[in-house]
């Protein structure tokens, strides 16, 4: 921050991904900057932040996420997106579905296998145990493990992107409200299905019937699965293609910068 404060005068924008600091100390040049904030924003922590700084303009990553913005530091929304060669299109998937995420009561892993089992499909997670919550794998997600359900561990890049575009479908159970949902994307860009719960940015991202299926209860996530052969895998990596590159978000970006600008 403070070899940021030192070079302030040298940028016409400076876009910030950080929590709170930089608001004080990008003072008067707060109308010239952008903030993007990676978490949920509907806390009172958030809620004292923004009450602060009411003219710091603030880029939400999901309408979801903006609904907890005050309207006074609201640039905009942009999407994430990811490379576009990232990961490739697979249209002939493994028979097991995937989970990808951390072992959390947010993420609900333990969902994700229940489901799994009562369709009568494998499934393979993978994702870092939750340092906030440390005992909820132990206690919820390893008691359910077994040759239909198997733990993976955390994951590089490529071995993500090896699980995802192997799986038939990818399931998403979340149990809080997402601000995105990265890995709903890094499916889609494998042509590889998302069956997500109803909360958060879900319904802006997956296109039900398109890109996968969202649902609001494991009954449904159990029935969707029976249709998810219908999904054409094509259909799910063009759609990706269309919404969620990184050049359509850098894009994106590059508009708020110059809406800034011209202030």
């Amino acid at each position: 921050m403070e070899h940021l404060r030192r070079r302030l005068s040298e940028f016409d924008i400076v876009h910030c991904h950080g929590e709170f600091s930089h608001a004080a100390l990008l003072g008067d040049r707060r109308p010239h900057s952008l903030t993007t904030i990676h978490w949920r924003v509907d806390e009172l922590d958030r809620e004292l932040f923004f009450a602060a700084f009411p003219d710091l303009p603030v880029a939400a990553i999901s309408a979801a996420q903006e609904t907890g913005i005050p309207a006074s530091n609201r640039a905009g929304i942009v999407h994430h997106g990811i490379e576009r060669d990232r990961y490739a299109l697979t249209e002939s998937p493994g028979a097991y579905l995937a989970f990808v995420g951390r072992m959390t009561d947010q993420k609900r892993p333990d969902t994700a296998i229940r489901v799994a089992r009562a369709a009568g499909r494998p499934i393979r997670l993978a994702g870092t145990l939750d340092v906030g919550n440390p005992l909820y794998f132990e206690r919820e997600v390893r008691p359910l493990l077994g040759e239909d359900a198997v733990y993976v561990g955390p994951v590089g890049d490529a071995a993500k992107g090896t699980l995802l575009a192997g799986a038939e479908a990818l399931l998403f159970p979340i149990d809080w409200p997402e601000p995105f949902g990265l890995v709903m994307i890094e499916a889609m860009a494998c042509g590889t299905p998302v069956i997500a719960w109803n909360r958060g940015s879900v319904p802006e991202i997956v296109e039900d019937g398109v890109t996968g299926f969202v649902v609001n209860s494991e009954a449904e996530a159990v029935a969707a699965l029976g249709r998810v052969g219908a999904i054409d895998r094509r259909g799910v990596r063009r759609r990706f293609e269309e919404r969620f590159t990184s050049d359509r978000m850098a894009a994106d970006y590059l508009a708020l910068y110059r809406r800034l600008l011209q202030r």
